[in-house]
């Protein structure tokens, strides 16, 4: 079977709510992605097959396909289709999985997998509270709620389970956040970022016009102390804003191709994807089932989790990556080693490919050769996507 390979990753920096980037409209931004990963491949727009794009609110301005509204505002000739997916959090690392799988069956040469969510614009809770409170119905079914009775499914609710569960104390808890942090001052500061972003114009509310390039969300003057004086989300509970992720906007996405593409591209491949796996589990808990992926996803690839080189599990949550690191036994060291989405943003539908370029470029950084990806998902799901740097 031919291997899958990524040639190009990009992203935005992120961008916090009602932030520098929250005047660019959802499909601007993604193509901006689109038109990067062009660039860098120097590749004939035309020999893009498809774009698969992750996308959680798909309402509003993100209605419609999204996927396809890129495609139109990018330099890709209307001949590109495009399709836009929801697997929650996970959006654009399952848009990534089934390019992979598109070039791997050889129905396809050339592939790009990206994500976009501007929260700004189209809030969290737009496409079900929202329209619930205007009469349009809940997303919780009879069926469902004879299955699960009286039970409300919450991220929210399902982080402090997990918390709770693994005897994480808020003070662990505040350390990780303040951590995340730091890690992503440092990488900034050495300008880890600076070949993943895609500088973007921005004006700024004197009307004057700037470069975005910085992640927003990072808070530079970090204290501990300030951490652990953040509001509880939850009375009683033991998370806060400081150690969940940040509202963000952005938009990532990777270039995907074969062998085939490969030659047509006439260039050389940054990774190759190892393995793919994603599973579910428990709904009401929710966030743990990257656990338990990592688990049938180590044994499908043969690998032990000491042979994986870095790291990168979504921060939806500090309870997440803490309770990943505990069960699958992983050095802590390799973790999220530039930051994660506490310090830099999770854009929802976009984190997948944003979090899969982060790790292609640190892979390449540091001379390592497996990287590792999971994240939580809506619904009690996760993917895990194990890469081999080239």
């Amino acid at each position: 079977m031919p291997e899958a390979y990524i040639v190009a990753a990009a992203r935005t920096a992120g961008g916090r709510r009602k932030g520098r980037i929250s005047g660019w409209h959802p499909a601007d931004l993604a193509a901006v992605i689109l038109d990067a990963l062009i660039a860098r491949t120097g590749a004939d727009p035309a020999l893009v097959e498809d774009v698969i794009m992750g996308c959680v609110g798909q309402v509003g301005e993100q209605s419609t396909n999204i996927a396809r509204g890129a495609v139109l505002a990018s330099r890709l000739p209307e001949s590109v289709p495009g399709v836009s997916i929801d697997r929650q959090c996970g959006s654009s690392q399952q848009a990534l999985h089934f390019a992979a799988a598109t070039v791997m069956s050889g129905q396809m040469d050339v592939v790009i997998a990206a994500g976009v969510e501007c929260m700004t614009r189209v809030p969290m809770t737009l496409s079900s509270e929202f329209l619930a409170k205007a009469g349009y119905g809940e997303a919780k079914s009879p069926r469902q709620q004879a299955r699960y009775p009286d039970i409300v499914f919450s991220q929210f609710t399902g982080a402090e389970m997990v918390a709770q569960k693994h005897g994480f104390s808020k003070d662990a808890l505040d350390a990780f956040g303040f951590q995340s942090q730091q890690k992503a001052i440092a990488a900034t500061q050495a300008g880890l970022f600076a070949r993943e972003i895609v500088p973007i114009e921005v004006t700024l509310p004197d009307g004057s016009r700037d470069t975005h390039a910085i992640d927003e969300g990072i808070r530079f003057d970090v204290t501990l102390e300030g951490v652990r004086s953040v509001k509880l989300i939850q009375d009683g509970g033991r998370l806060s804003a400081a150690t969940a992720s940040q509202i963000c906007d952005g938009a990532s996405g990777v270039m995907v191709v074969n062998e085939r593409g490969l030659k047509a591209l006439g260039i050389a491949p940054l990774a190759r994807i190892h393995t793919m796996t994603v599973s579910g589990g428990d709904p009401v808990i929710m966030l743990e089932e990257p656990l338990f992926a990592t688990d049938k996803a180590l044994k499908r690839s043969g690998l032990r989790i000491d042979e994986i080189d870095l790291y990168e599990v979504n921060e939806a949550f500090a309870s997440i990556p803490m309770a990943w690191l505990k069960h699958v036994g992983a050095d802590p060291d390799r973790l999220n080693v530039n930051g994660g989405a506490i310090a830099l943003g999770h854009p929802l539908g976009a984190s997948g490919t944003k979090l899969m370029t982060t790790l292609v470029h640190a892979l390449h950084q540091r001379g390592k050769r497996y990287g590792l990806q999971t994240m939580c998902e809506g619904g009690g799901l996760a993917n895990v996507t194990i890469i081999e740097r080239l």
